[in-house]
C-alpha cells in the first residue's frame, strides 16, 4: 500500500484545491499516470501516482483544500475496476480488519474491546451520510459520526468532524441556531432570482491579492497619450516580409511596447524595483509580464530576458505563452518572478483604465484602444491621428511622480519614433 502525496509546487505555493479526480476507487493506475488535477493560485497541475496498482481510497474530494506533503489517495496491489457500490464497503471492511489484526497482536481482551467498539462505530457510520474521507478521518479520531452535525449540506465532511472535536455547540445552542437560521437566511436572501456559486480558488486568490495590493501600496496612476501613426505605418510596410523572415511570426504592437518598456526601465530603474521589508530591491533583469485573457480569467505569464530578445523572439514568446494559457498548459515557472507587467485593455475596447499593480512589482503599464481623434499639430493645423491613451500605475513609496512621468514619456517618445528602439533597447 502506498500513498499519493501532494508534491512540492513552487516556493510561494503551499496548498491547492482539488479540481477533479481523474481516477476513482477501484480504477487501475500506472506508474507516472495522472490521478488528480490540482488547482493552485496560478495554474492547474496534475498529480501522478508513483506506483502502479489500483486506487484503494480517495482521502480528499473535489473542492477540498490540500497542503504540500499531504496524502490524498492510497494505491494498493491489484487491477481492474470493481463495482463502485461495493468499493466503499470494501475499504471500510479492510480498514476494520487491519485495525482488529493489529490489536490482536497485543492481547486478546484488548482485541475484543476494540472489535466491539469498531463494530458499533461502523454500524453507526453506515447510518450517517458522510464522505469516504470523513469516515476514515472519524475512525482515526475516534469520533462517532452519528454525533456529528453536517453544517453546510446533508453530507458530513472532515471540517464538520473538526468542529465537533473542537467542542462545537451544545445541544441547546444547536437547537437555537437551527430555529434562528431560517429567519436569518430569509432576511438575507434577495427577493429577485439570483445564481449563487462558489468562486474558484484562482478567483479567490486573485481577489485576495488585488485587495492586498490596494491596501499595502501607495498606488497612483499617471496618463499620457501616444500617436501610433509611425508604428502603424512601419508595421504595414514590414509585416509581410517579417512573416516570411520569421517562419510565420506576425509583427504586433506588443513587441514595440515591450522593447520600449525595457528601454524605459533601464533609464528609470526604480520602476523595475520592489519593496522587501525595509529594503528596496532593484532588479537587474527584464522579465516582462504580458496579461492574457482566458476562459478562467486574466493570467500573466512572463517573457524572459526581453532585453536580449529581438522583435521576432518577443512576438513568438508572447504567442506561445498565450496558447499555453488558453490551453491551461502554463507551468508555474511561466508565472513567477517577473519584473514589470504590460496589460492591453484595448483589445476589449477599453479607452482608458487604471490598472492594478501585479504582485510584488512596483508598476504596470496599461495600453488602450487606438482611436482616431483630431489632434492639433501646431497652432494652425489639426489632423486626424490614431491615438492611444497610456496609463502607468505605480507604487508611490519607491517611485516619485517625476520618475513615473519620465518613464511614461520615454515610452511615448520611442513609440512615436520607433526607429529609436534599435538604439535605446
Amino acid at each position: 500500500m502506498s500513498e499519493i502525496i501532494v508534491p512540492e509546487l513552487a516556493e510561494s505555493i503551499t496548498e491547492g484545491t482539488i479540481a477533479e479526480w481523474l481516477k476513482n476507487p477501484g480504477d487501475s493506475v500506472d506508474k507516472g499516470e495522472a490521478v488528480v488535477e490540482l488547482e493552485t493560485d496560478k495554474v492547474n497541475v496534475e498529480v501522478v501516482s508513483e506506483e502502479a496498482g489500483m486506487i484503494q481510497e480517495l482521502l480528499a474530494e473535489a473542492g477540498d483544500t490540500v497542503e504540500v506533503g499531504q496524502a490524498i489517495a492510497t494505491v494498493g496491489e491489484g487491477s481492474g475496476s470493481p463495482s463502485q457500490s461495493s468499493s466503499e464497503d470494501k475499504k471500510e471492511d479492510t480498514s476494520s480488519k487491519e485495525d482488529t489484526s493489529k490489536s490482536e497482536e497485543k492481547s486478546q481482551p484488548a482485541a475484543s474491546e476494540t472489535s466491539s467498539k469498531e463494530e458499533s462505530s461502523s454500524n453507526s457510520d453506515q447510518r450517517v451520510n458522510a464522505t469516504p474521507s470523513a469516515r476514515k478521518y472519524a475512525r482515526e479520531k475516534g469520533i462517532d459520526l452519528s454525533e456529528v452535525e453536517a453544517k453546510n449540506s446533508d453530507v458530513v465532511r472532515k471540517n464538520d468532524i473538526d468542529r465537533k472535536q473542537q467542542g462545537g455547540q451544545s445541544n441547546q445552542g444547536s437547537q437555537a441556531a437551527k430555529s434562528e437560521a431560517p429567519a436569518k437566511k430569509q432576511n438575507q436572501e434577495p427577493s429577485k432570482p439570483v445564481v449563487r456559486e462558489k468562486m474558484s480558488r484562482r478567483k479567490q486568490t486573485a481577489a485576495k491579492k488585488l485587495l492586498e495590493v490596494s491596501n499595502n501600496t501607495a498606488m497612483l496612476t499617471t496618463f499620457n497619450e501616444v500617436d501610433m501613426a509611425n508604428v502603424m505605418n512601419l508595421r504595414k510596410r514590414k509585416k509581410e516580409q517579417f512573416i516570411k523572415d520569421h517562419d510565420g511570426t506576425k509583427l504586433g504592437f506588443m513587441s514595440f511596447f515591450t522593447k520600449a518598456a525595457v528601454a524605459a526601465l533601464k533609464k528609470y530603474p526604480a520602476v523595475n524595483a520592489e519593496i522587501d521589508g525595509d529594503e528596496m530591491v532593484t532588479k537587474q533583469f527584464y522579465d516582462i509580464g504580458i496579461a492574457v485573457s482566458t476562459d478562467n480569467g486574466l493570467i500573466v505569464p512572463f517573457v524572459r530576458d526581453c532585453d536580449k530578445k529581438n522583435f521576432a523572439e518577443i512576438e513568438s514568446s508572447i504567442a506561445d505563452l498565450a496558447v499555453k494559457a488558453r490551453d491551461n498548459k502554463l507551468s508555474l515557472g511561466d508565472l513567477m518572478n517577473g519584473s514589470f507587467t504590460i496589460t492591453n485593455g484595448g483589445i476589449f475596447g477599453s479607452m482608458m483604465s487604471t490598472p492594478i499593480i501585479n504582485g510584488s512589482q512596483a508598476a504596470i503599464l496599461g495600453m488602450h484602444s487606438i482611436i482616431t481623434r483630431p489632434i492639433a499639430i501646431d497652432k494652425d493645423t489639426i489632423e486626424n491621428r490614431p491615438m492611444m491613451y497610456l496609463a502607468l500605475s505605480y507604487d508611490h513609496r519607491i517611485i516619485d511622480g517625476k520618475e513615473a512621468v519620465g518613464f511614461l514619456k520615454t515610452i511615448k517618445d520611442l513609440i512615436e519614433n520607433p526607429e529609436d528602439l534599435l538604439l535605446e533597447s
